[in-house]
């Protein structure tokens, strides 16, 4: 739940210091890029840090090799991702490649779901729900690429 409190509440917070002058904010797909790149500042560090990288990497199916590899691609996917949507010349191509990146990882948070695994000793986010966050996270992603 945290990445969807980040995305709406940094929207909203930086969409309302737009509005109240901040001009780089002023207008809603800069206040949704920066929400993003909040979202997956919270979402990369943790693949870094020891609990949660094991549980991350226990998310992933069975069937696909290097895990830890695949963990740490991941988390420095979504951190270059966050830097890129703030730098202006570049935040339309970082949004396309993250809403890439969550569709590739999908599968991750399907199997996890399936299987009852835990996140940060937390049950992972059930399936419906993870699929609705999903598809709200993707579509963001592509409207502050527009």
């Amino acid at each position: 739940m945290v990445p969807f409190i980040a995305l709406t509440g940094g929207f909203v917070v930086l969409r309302l210091i737009g509005l109240a002058g901040v001009d780089i904010l002023d207008g809603w797909q800069p206040a949704l890029r920066g929400a993003l790149a909040l979202m997956f500042a919270f979402t990369g560090v943790p693949h870094f840090l020891p609990s949660w990288r094991r549980d991350f990497v226990a998310m992933i199916p069975p069937a696909i090799p290097h895990k830890e590899l695949m963990v740490t691609l991941t988390g420095v996917l979504e951190l270059a991702g966050a830097a890129g949507l703030l730098y202006p010349p570049l935040a339309p191509y970082a949004a396309i490649g993250l809403a890439l990146l969550m569709l590739a990882m999908f599968p991750a948070n399907v199997s996890a779901a399936r299987r009852g695994l835990t996140l940060a000793g937390k049950p992972v986010t059930p399936l419906p729900t993870r699929t609705a966050l999903q598809v709200l996270f993707i579509a963001a992603a592509v409207a502050a690429a527009a």
